[in-house]
């Protein structure tokens, strides 16, 4: 019976018709390119301070609060005069290039502010220029430009 089983199943193994198909690495990438999401990072830009926050959302955090404590302390320091209150908010639109460098695209700043603070956007522009060094964020390993839309408290009495 043994005997029997063994031509048929060589047969059957003989008969299986084993396809391959060579995929080039152009396809693999393009195929690759379209499964990733491109709109999120895998790691958030990151400061020193930062990088033992190892979860996305606290090292999101982390960077952020390190960006506008930055700012706010740097506005403080020019100890700004007003003439009325301020409480409003601006917007600062930030990108952190994947060479590390934080620059700011634009600012959107009600005209409330800066009738009594004109200066006001050439202090955000310095207080960005002053952060302490940046580590880029990165998908899959490789530094990516990140772009953050930021808003600013401003509030002076």
């Amino acid at each position: 019976m043994k005997k029997a089983l063994l031509p048929v199943l060589f047969l059957f193994i003989v008969s299986c018709n084993f396809e391959t198909k060579k995929i080039s690495s152009e396809e693999v990438l393009e195929q690759e390119s379209r499964s990733l999401n491109w709109k999120e990072v895998d790691e958030y830009p990151t400061f020193k301070a930062c990088q033992d926050r190892t979860e996305l959302r606290a090292a999101k955090q982390c960077f952020e609060t390190m960006v506008a404590n930055s700012i706010y302390s740097y506005l403080a320091s020019q100890n700004p005069v007003v003439s009325k209150s301020i409480n409003d908010t601006l917007y600062i639109h930030l990108e952190i290039t994947k060479e590390g460098k934080a620059r700011i695209e634009s600012v959107k700043i009600d005209t409330s502010i800066t009738n009594q603070l004109p200066d006001i956007e050439k202090w955000l522009h310095r207080s960005i220029d002053s952060l302490p060094k940046i580590y880029p964020a990165s998908k899959r390993g490789i530094p990516v430009s990140t772009r953050f839309k930021m808003p600013v408290v401003v509030k002076a009495e």
